[in-house]
């Protein structure tokens, strides 16, 4: 008999209103039911939103520093749980044991970092143009927001939202991808279990119609997005017709660059865990590899070779390098790009279907695949695959490179290998990317670090690091002015 979990909602776990609830499969292992989880829909928002506008109230006016306080239980309480919820996480969506600690790792230096950023949410103290007057600026939370996350990395991203948004004195109402539910009810429990006040966050899961009554309810002053670019195109939209602030991370379509000098060694390591890490399901999975036409055959070579040696299988299983895809719909999207690349012209190298063997047939699973020969503004070279599949394009000089590599709607991560100063410098400008690597693959943000994308892939705001903040609070100028007279600022003095 299948467990059945509940909604948290003003400090208390509970169903759904409707009592409905929908089936949660281990995609690896399919016949494996994870759970229950409740199918909230407007009603269920509308309590939880309720409940957040309600802890608001004192929330925001505890000391920033108290706010820390609770942060810092919460992640020394990850520390304590991180292999539980590790194991948990690859049952639930199917990367491996060590990809899932390390998400909660993230975590834990998140809510850390977070914790530490209460004592410095700055404002500004600035000279006033008039005598026995007093200028400044302070921070001040927001509202409630709602947080909607992707299922890749159910613990670590929703963290890199809701720490800050809770540390800048805002509460949260979450609702996590349905293909990753009960990541977010071990994520929620830690902060039960932390003492965090009644309130503060709140957990709905469900489909899209929950999402859509989130994004819509009038209680909610701001969203941050996590998925596809075309569902975050239709939050923004519909926030913007409320005058909420939204936050968007969406899709990527990121380049590794091979120069003819570069450490060959090192860019075959990061184009192998860049291109099939998390089986390829990140935004900033490395889906193209541009190769210098002096290095291409023997890189295309050395890559395979390696792609061949990755072990699939269960995640939680010893020896494992990569797991299934998420579900059927993710499996026939790739299997629709196989297709469409070789329609294109592009040569298979290996790969390009299903695994089926033995205990692979019960789960999601692909082989890694490489196509050569992609053509610069074909399908294969534009669209976002989301799986184990690796574009390889020829290209003859860096400004074709840089070219190619910009020719996408997308701009999140990029890469360049080489061993030439100036043109890793050149990179850092000329690629279109919110974030740039050299000597490195295109994954591998870090907690203090701002991330996020341009064009298509974000609309300007930044996960992580300082400048997550600026999302989550707002700006206050006070003027004191202690002279004792009316004194006119210069944009009421006309003579």
């Amino acid at each position: 008999m299948s467990e059945t979990y509940q909604n948290y909602i003003g400090g208390q776990w509970v169903d759904a209103a409707s009592g409905e609830t929908f089936e949660k499969r281990n995609p690896a292992r399919t016949s494996e039911v994870i759970g229950l989880f409740p199918r909230s829909l407007a009603v269920d928002v509308d309590d939880a939103v309720n409940a957040a506008q309600s802890a608001f109230a004192t929330w925001s006016r505890v000391p920033a520093p108290a706010r820390g306080d609770y942060l810092k239980m919460i992640g020394d309480l990850l520390v304590e749980r991180k292999d539980e919820i590790a194991f948990e996480m690859t049952r639930e969506m199917g990367k491996t044991f060590t990809e899932t600690r390390g998400d909660v790792q993230e975590a834990i230096d998140t809510a850390y970092y977070a914790a530490s950023e209460t004592r410095r949410l700055f404002g500004n103290t600035v000279p006033s143009e008039l005598p026995n007057k007093f200028n400044m600026s302070l921070r001040r939370p927001v509202g409630v927001f709602g947080i909607i996350t992707a299922w890749n990395f159910p613990v670590a991203v929703p963290t890199w939202k809701i720490f800050p948004a809770i540390a800048s004195g805002n509460t949260v109402v979450f609702k996590p991808s349905e293909e990753a539910p009960n990541s977010a009810r071990l994520l929620v429990k830690v902060f039960e279990d932390a003492g965090l006040p009644a309130g503060v966050v709140n957990l709905i899961t469900g489909a899209g119609e929950a999402g859509r009554a989130l994004v819509d309810h009038p209680g909610i002053d701001g969203i941050s997005f996590t998925g596809s670019t075309d569902t975050g195109a239709s939050i923004a939209e519909a926030a913007a017709r409320e005058h909420k602030r939204v936050s968007l991370e969406m899709g990527g379509k990121n380049p590794q660059i091979v120069m003819p000098d570069a450490d060959l060694d090192l860019a075959v390591e990061g184009v192998l865990w860049g291109a099939f890490g998390t089986t390829g399901q990140r935004c900033t999975a490395t889906s193209r590899l541009l190769l210098h036409v002096d290095i291409h055959d023997e890189v295309v070579e050395r890559v395979k070779a390696r792609a061949a040696e990755l072990r699939l299988g269960y995640g939680n299983d010893d020896g494992i390098d990569v797991g299934p895809l998420i579900n059927q719909k993710a499996l026939d999207k790739v299997l629709g790009y196989i297709e469409i690349g070789q329609q294109e012209g592009a040569k298979l190298v290996m790969g390009g279907e299903r695994a089926e063997e033995g205990a692979l047939a019960e789960g999601y699973f692909f082989l890694p695949t490489i196509f050569a020969d992609v053509r610069p503004g074909s399908r294969l070279a534009l669209e976002e695959v989301f799986g184990p599949v690796l574009s390889v394009l020829k290209f003859e000089t860096y400004e074709q490179a840089i070219e190619i590599a910009n020719e996408v709607r997308y701009g999140l991560s990029s890469s360049i290998y080489t061993r030439d100063v100036a043109q890793a410098f050149r990179a850092m400008h000329d690629l279109e990317a919110g974030i740039t690597y050299i000597n490195g693959p295109t994954i591998g943000a870090e907690a203090h670090m701002p991330f996020g994308g341009v064009k298509q892939t974000g609309n300007g705001h930044r996960e992580g690091g300082w400048e997550v903040f600026d999302f989550y609070t707002e700006t206050k100028t006070v003027y004191v002015d202690y002279s004792g007279r009316l004194q006119k600022a210069q944009i009421d003095n006309v003579g």
